[in-house]
């Protein structure tokens, strides 16, 4: 069963003067199958965190260990990544079919419980709505190699039955073939009801809000 550890992790941004740190000497494991709840006030550092865990931003201290061993840089990463806001994770000139082949992931039974029409696959991005994106985005994920995935605040944008749907073929996924989850989530009844144990960033960032710490890069990132 793998193992994905955080060790002493940090990162600063150098937008400001001195470079001001968002996340600093953070700790803790997860072991796949688990679901993990990632909470805390905004300006804490969990957008920032999960895109350390999934290889979009480097850590200037610290390691992120996948079996005790650092995770590779190329090739598909064992570790998805769903954005809170989709249309900023798909190619926009690629039609929906392509953005599903060029991940490996096109398996009938999701696209039909994510309720993803055939016809969607011959569209592109601009001419489908958020939720729809966003079901691609889940689809896209579930492919054969991912050994965790981090949800980040994905289904705050959507409306609650598409909320429901996303949830519960994304729960049944990580049931069924073991996927460690980490969900990054403002929203603790969901926390509860989801997840098997949470972790609030407040209490293991040791570092002041970034908020209070006057960074301005997390803004461009959306929370961080």
């Amino acid at each position: 069963m793998a193992l994905l550890e955080i060790k002493n992790l940090a990162i600063e941004f150098h937008d400001t003067v001195p470079p001001t740190k968002i996340v600093e000497n953070i700790s803790f494991s997860m072991e796949e199958g688990e679901r993990v709840g990632l909470v805390g006030p905004s300006g804490y550092g969990k957008s920032t965190l999960v895109k350390l865990l999934a290889g979009y931003l480097e850590p200037c201290e610290g390691e992120i260990l996948l079996d005790g061993k650092p995770m590779k840089k190329k090739g598909v990463c064992p570790v998805q990544l769903i954005y809170q806001h989709p249309e900023k994770a798909i190619n926009p000139r690629w039609k929906m079919k392509k953005v599903l082949e060029e991940s490996g992931m096109y398996r009938e039974e999701v696209l039909e419980a994510l309720g993803i029409e055939e016809e969607w696959l011959e569209r592109y991005p601009r001419e489908l709505s958020g939720g729809e994106l966003q079901r691609f985005c889940v689809a896209r994920s579930l492919f054969e190699g991912t050994h965790f995935l981090l949800a980040d605040e994905m289904s705050t944008m959507l409306d609650v039955i598409t909320q429901a749907q996303i949830w519960n073929l994304m729960l049944r996924e990580v049931e069924k073939r073991k996927i460690g989850l980490l969900a990054v989530t403002h929203n603790m009844a969901l926390a509860d009801c989801v997840c098997t144990r949470t972790i609030n960033l407040a209490q293991v960032n040791h570092i002041k809000c970034a908020e209070e710490s006057g960074c301005k890069n997390g803004c461009e990132y959306g929370t961080v």
